[in-house]
């Protein structure tokens, strides 16, 4: 009987799936782990079988499978996270998460030179590590905003904040992902997040935060393919 790839992968999955179930003492019931899916047993089954069964969508459709056995959204945004944390490691841009959000904050120490909106060579290379997931993982909003400290008056900060989440956008859109995901926005000073009133507190609030959430709608039209 010849097999063809889809049907090969799937059953070379199987002793991989189970391999990541546990049993339940008191019922019996076998279900998937939380290290299986999203340590390293999740990312032989999810990525590989993914990328390999469903070509260019392998890394959402991967993602969507562990979730169908666990967090659903929730997973979806995990394993994005996982891979967020993994590229970005040194290089001092934070990685935040509040329920299913995503926010990258990138200081100004890191992204711009002073009173410029032209990114660094090191925020360059942060944010092409970034778009390699933000493309693998397309059902999701990218909202890029720009703050100030309050150094200076609004007619500064405001466009200043602007032109730099626009020079992230810019930026990402080069490297791949869609500028349809990304919208922008600038803070100026109104929304700080230290206390202006010392150096350290100023160098905090001087930052560009990228927020990413999910879309619910792309994701279960996603689920049903």
């Amino acid at each position: 009987m010849k097999f063809t790839k889809p049907l090969t992968l799937a059953v070379l999955a199987v002793p991989l799936a189970l391999s990541g179930c546990v049993t339940n003492a008191t019922t019996g019931e076998q279900s998937a782990s939380k290290t299986a899916l999203y340590g390293l047993g999740g990312a032989a089954v999810c990525g590989i079988v993914g990328a390999l069964t469903h070509g260019s969508k392998g890394a959402r459709n991967s993602a969507l499978a562990c979730g169908a056995l666990g967090a659903g959204v929730g997973g979806y945004m995990d394993y994005q996270e996982k891979k967020l944390r993994e590229s970005l490691a040194n290089t001092n841009i934070e990685i935040e998460r509040q329920g299913n959000q995503i926010k990258l904050v990138m200081p100004e120490s890191v992204t711009f030179a002073t009173g410029s909106a032209a990114l660094s060579g090191q925020a360059q290379s942060a944010l092409a590590n970034a778009a390699q997931t933000l493309v693998q993982y397309p059902d999701t909003t990218i909202t890029i905003n720009g703050h100030t400290d309050n150094t200076g008056n609004d007619g500064i900060n405001e466009p200043l904040s602007r032109n730099r989440a626009q020079s992230v956008a810019n930026f990402l859109q080069t490297r791949g992902v869609s500028a349809n995901r990304m919208a922008t926005a600038g803070y100026g000073s109104r929304q700080p997040i230290a206390s202006n009133a010392t150096a350290e507190g100023r160098a905090q609030n001087r930052r560009v935060e990228i927020l990413i959430n999910p879309d619910q709608n792309a994701i279960n039209a996603a689920s049903r393919r």
